[in-house]
């Protein structure tokens, strides 16, 4: 099977995190998700959010169904 017709089920991100203070003697985390292919960023405050933000980034870079990318 020639692997050139077989679509990339790999995807590259870069994850940034960073402390950020809201309030004196407070910080909270925050970050910043790419993926590269497509240059999409998303933003993220809470830990819990960055798997689900993963899975919409990917279900939104799939081709549409009968369409091929080049």
């Amino acid at each position: 099977m020639e692997r050139s017709n077989v679509r990339s089920r790999s995807h590259l991100f870069t994850i940034r995190v960073w402390e950020e203070e809201v309030e004196t003697n407070q910080s909270e985390w925050r970050g910043k998700i790419q993926l590269l292919s497509s240059g999409e960023v998303r933003y993220f405050r809470e830990w819990a959010t960055l798997v689900p933000l993963l899975l919409m980034m990917l279900s939104e870079s799939e081709p549409e169904p009968g369409t091929e990318q080049s």
